[in-house]
């Protein structure tokens, strides 16, 4: 099981963007949150298994059609408990 912390910036609030990283997380079994920041960008905890969340990083990274993702940064977070499940807030 791997966990990430992800910050997003660029056109990310007001597009979908929570709801389209949420969608790619259920479908590939990825638990956590997406939550608008104060600054603009977008927080996402993600875990799941390697592939699925390499696989989510590389959604993430195009992000929805109205988006602009200017950078994507990421650090793995050591012993993390997530409920299963993805949520947006």
């Amino acid at each position: 099981m791997k966990t990430i912390k992800v910050l997003v910036s660029g056109n990310v609030q007001g597009v979908g963007f929570r709801y389209f990283v949420k969608s790619y997380a259920d479908n590939l079994k990825v638990s956590g949150y997406a939550r608008n920041l104060p600054d603009g960008r977008v927080e996402a905890l993600l875990q799941g298994d390697g592939v699925s969340i390499d696989t989510l990083l590389n959604h993430i990274k195009k992000g929805p059609r109205f988006s602009s993702v200017a950078s994507v940064d990421w650090d793995e977070v050591e012993n993390a408990v997530i409920q299963n499940g993805f949520v947006t807030g």
